[in-house]
């Protein structure tokens, strides 16, 4: 089974044309890598532009969507394969189920949401799958700064920043993730990450 990228996106553009080209890059490198790309099957925003970047060299993509709840989040029709869901739990869970890591892009409330269950999860030790983000245009500064601030005052334990990898750069952070994936492999004689597609 091909290594399999979750990624969280926004289902808007942004007012920065840069983020959808660098959108559209990273899922350019994800099929140039042999990787899958599992994502929340919208053809909207940067949600569409990582898949069209994937399906356009190539690429395999599976889209995850929840049925008739979103009227703003269009299918996506081009895709190796659409799931239909009944709930934004279910939603996450298999795409979840589905990664070997996982990178979040610029976006909303939804993104953030996605991306921070990710992160507790990782906590409290439901799983040790890498968390990259993809930095365009300092997006994600003032986040790391609030994580930061939560750590300085007690919230957040002292390696919650560790828990993160941050680059600009779409295939650097692609190659980061699987490396790391990799290099627990070798350490531990076995897959990092049971299948459970």
């Amino acid at each position: 089974m091909a290594f399999t990228i979750c990624v969280f996106a926004g289902s808007n553009p942004g007012l920065n044309s840069e983020y959808a080209e660098m959108a559209r890059e990273l899922g350019y490198h994800i099929a140039a890598q042999g990787c899958r790309l599992v994502y929340g099957g919208s053809r909207n925003g940067l949600m569409g532009q990582v898949a069209d970047g994937v399906l356009a060299n190539g690429g395999e993509v599976v889209g995850i969507m929840p049925v008739d709840l979103f009227n703003d989040e269009i299918r996506h029709t081009g895709l190796t394969n659409l799931i239909e869901v009944s709930s934004m739990h279910e939603r996450k869970a298999i795409m979840s189920g589905m990664a070997d890591a996982f990178i979040a892009l610029p976006g909303g409330l939804g993104t953030f949401d996605e991306l921070f269950e990710i992160l507790c999860w990782m906590q409290i030790g439901i799983h040790q799958k890498p968390i990259g983000l993809l930095n365009i245009r300092g997006y994600f500064n003032p986040l790391l700064a609030m994580i930061t601030h939560s750590v300085s005052e007690g919230f957040a334990p002292k390696n919650a920043l560790k828990m993160l990898d941050m680059n600009s750069d779409p295939e650097y952070l692609l190659e980061l993730m699987r490396g790391q994936v990799d290099h627990s492999n070798k350490e531990k004689g076995k897959a990092r990450f049971p299948s459970q597609r």
